[in-house]
Order: C-alpha cells, then sequence, then structure tokens
C-alpha cells in the first residue's frame, strides 16, 4: 500500500479530487440534451402536439370584435321562450280566421237555402191552390221588407186560390160563346160579319183575327201551361165580355206567378242577416 503524499504542511492525509469536470459534463449534457429536443420539436410536429399544454391560450378580443361578440350573445331563456309563444298565438290566430271565415260562408249558404225551401213551399200551395197558412208570417219575415208589394200578391192568392186546372175547366166551358161573335149585336151587325168572314185576304204569315182561331190558339196556350198567352187571345175576342170572371181569375193566376218569380229571385240575392256581434 502507497504511502500517502505529504501535503503544502508536510502533514500526510488523503488527495482531494477537483469537482469542475464533473459540473462541466453535467452542463454539457443539458445543453446537448436541449438542442435535441428542440430540433425533435421543430422535426416532428407530433412530438410538439404531444408535449404542448392541455389548457388553450386564451386570447383576449379586440376593440373591433367586441360589438359583433355583444351582437351575437345568445338572447336570454325567457325571450326565446316568449318568442315560441308569440309564434304559437298567430298560428291559432290564423286557424281561428280561416274557422271564422268558413262559418260565415256555411251560414250565408245556409240562410239561401232556408229562403228558397220557403219560396219552393209557397209556390207549391199556390199550384196546389192550398192555403198557405203559417207560411204567410214566414213570407212577411224573410221577404216583407225587399218585396212587400209580390208577398201581398202572393198571400192574396193563398187565401182564394186558383190553379190551372179551374182555368182550362173554365175555359173549356165557355167555349160556345166565345167561338162565336157577340151576341149582343143587332142581326144587321152579325150578318155583316158573317159574310165578312166568307172571304178573308191576309198575309200567310199572319195570325187569323176569327174568334174561332182566336179561340183555338188560348186553348192551345192552356194546354201548354201558357196562362198568360191564353189570357191575350180571349180578352181580344169579341164575346170577351162573357168571359170577365175567367179573365180576371187567369190575370190573377199570372201576376201570382210573377210575384213567386221575384220572392225566388230575392231567396237568391238577398245577403244574409247581419249578426248580432258578441259581447
Amino acid at each position: 500500500m502507497p504511502d500517502p503524499a505529504p501535503d503544502r504542511s508536510g502533514a500526510y492525509g488523503p488527495r482531494r479530487r477537483s469537482i469542475m469536470p464533473i459540473l462541466l459534463g453535467f452542463i454539457v449534457a443539458l445543453l446537448i440534451g436541449m438542442g435535441a429536443m428542440a430540433w425533435l420539436f421543430h422535426r416532428f410536429d407530433e412530438v410538439s402536439q404531444i408535449v404542448k399544454p392541455a389548457v388553450p391560450l386564451i386570447v383576449p378580443p379586440s376593440p373591433e370584435r367586441r360589438p359583433a361578440l355583444v351582437n351575437i350573445a345568445p338572447p336570454p331563456a325567457a325571450d326565446i321562450v316568449q318568442t315560441i309563444v308569440d309564434q304559437r298565438i298567430d298560428r291559432i290566430e290564423e286557424k281561428v280566421d280561416d274557422i271564422d271565415e268558413r262559418t260565415a260562408a256555411a251560414t250565408s249558404e245556409a240562410h239561401r237555402a232556408e229562403r228558397l225551401l220557403i219560396a219552393f213551399a209557397a209556390r207549391r200551395a199556390i199550384d196546389r191552390g192550398a192555403p198557405l197558412g203559417y207560411l204567410e208570417s214566414v213570407l212577411r219575415e224573410r221577404f216583407g221588407r225587399t218585396e212587400p208589394q209580390a208577398v201581398a200578391t202572393v198571400i192574396s192568392a193563398g187565401r182564394q186560390p186558383v190553379t190551372i186546372t179551374q182555368l182550362s175547366e173554365g175555359l173549356d166551358a165557355l167555349a160556345p160563346q166565345l167561338s162565336s161573335a157577340s151576341s149582343d149585336s143587332g142581326w144587321w151587325e152579325s150578318f155583316r160579319r158573317e159574310l165578312s168572314d166568307l172571304v178573308v185576304v191576309r198575309r200567310a204569315d199572319a195570325t187569323s183575327s176569327a174568334p174561332i182561331d182566336r179561340f183555338g190558339r188560348a186553348q192551345a196556350g192552356m194546354a201548354a201551361g201558357h196562362v198568360d198567352a191564353a189570357l191575350v187571345e180571349v180578352a181580344r175576342l169579341p164575346n170577351r165580355k162573357v168571359a170577365a170572371t175567367w179573365i180576371a181569375d187567369a190575370r190573377q193566376y199570372v201576376q201570382t206567378r210573377a210575384a213567386l218569380d221575384r220572392i225566388e229571385s230575392a231567396a237568391l240575392l238577398e245577403p244574409p242577416p247581419a249578426a248580432t256581434p258578441a259581447p
């Protein structure tokens, strides 16, 4: 075993090793490691993604972007609920308006149908020669304001009905008197009329004015249901005085049908009564 070397004081002891080389080696290794990590970060993005911090860096917005961020801020929950409620209320109001329009149209059609039924019932009663009964008050209520004269004519005809059958039978009963010359004229006048009827000169398209021909046209008109045409022919006969009652009944019949036509037209064209507004 070698002897310990003497120190500067001349005493012998263990020799101390210097720490400077170790410190220099550690610093060099640290620098080499940091350089390698920098090279790896620059070379490989995956390493930087693994090593980078998980918490993102929050950068405050610039003054120019602050108004835009304020504008796009989400609305409060109360405003969203109110918007949804308003939209639903608008849809409900649209449906209610649609229902009101359909109800008004249906009500108008119902009133029109009711008025037409009343007019048809009155016409049927008049044609059958039956009294109107309760239809008198209904006619006054529904049509008395717009067609008062027509309503009065129909009600009067209902109290004294005249049917087309009665008119046809009455005209046939008057045939012997109406188809000949007037009976109250003198013998000379009758002789002249008969003599003039022997030779008649007229145009081919002109109608004959002979009593028998007029009466024949009146009967044809009654058979076709044209009471007005038959009335015109009978009123022009020379012996029309004997048919005064028939002429009055025929005029009543024609006026009554004209009044019924006016009532039916009013039933189609008259607007429905205004509805009373609800409180």
